[in-house]
């Protein structure tokens, strides 16, 4: 029997709206059986956690157009112990804006990079109050993100 995929999911929240996108992620992902998830927040988690995932989804508010300092805290306490280690991780992001999300998810890009990491969904990036659609989408791709995980898509 193959081994079974981990998802990771990593977020901060301060008003709760990304910690509502988490959640409903987590809700999409769990549909998968095949696959299992851990959520935790930002300083929650650490290197074990994130070398010990098949994939990875990161969540986080905009904050003056970055991605907020929690997240932040945690690739820096992770890239250095798991550089080179972690090579084509597929991961994929969300994020609760109250601008247009565009800058916190380019940086997010821009780190991974540097964990050498691959993209494997079109970033979430919902604007203002968050909406039932909103978390629709968001399970959707937690839902996404542990099928493709599940199936080896990525």
């Amino acid at each position: 029997m193959p081994e079974r995929k981990r998802l990771l999911i990593v977020y901060h929240t301060q008003s709760g709206n990304t910690g509502q996108l988490a959640d409903a992620v987590l809700r999409g992902a769990t549909r998968v059986t095949e696959t299992d998830t851990a959520m935790y927040r930002a300083f929650d988690a650490g290197t074990e956690h994130l070398l010990a995932c098949d994939g990875l989804l990161l969540g986080t508010p905009e904050n003056f157009g970055y991605m907020s300092g929690a997240l932040k805290d945690f690739f820096d306490r992770t890239y250095y112990p798991c550089e080179g280690k972690l090579t084509g991780l597929p991961y994929a992001v969300f994020v609760s804006a109250g601008n247009d999300g565009t800058g916190a998810v380019r940086e997010i890009g821009r780190i991974a990079n540097g964990y050498g990491w691959k993209q494997v969904a079109e970033a979430l990036i919902v604007r203002k109050e968050i909406t039932a659609a909103d978390l629709g989408r968001a399970e959707e791709l937690g839902e996404a993100m542990a099928a493709g995980l599940a199936m080896g898509v990525f």
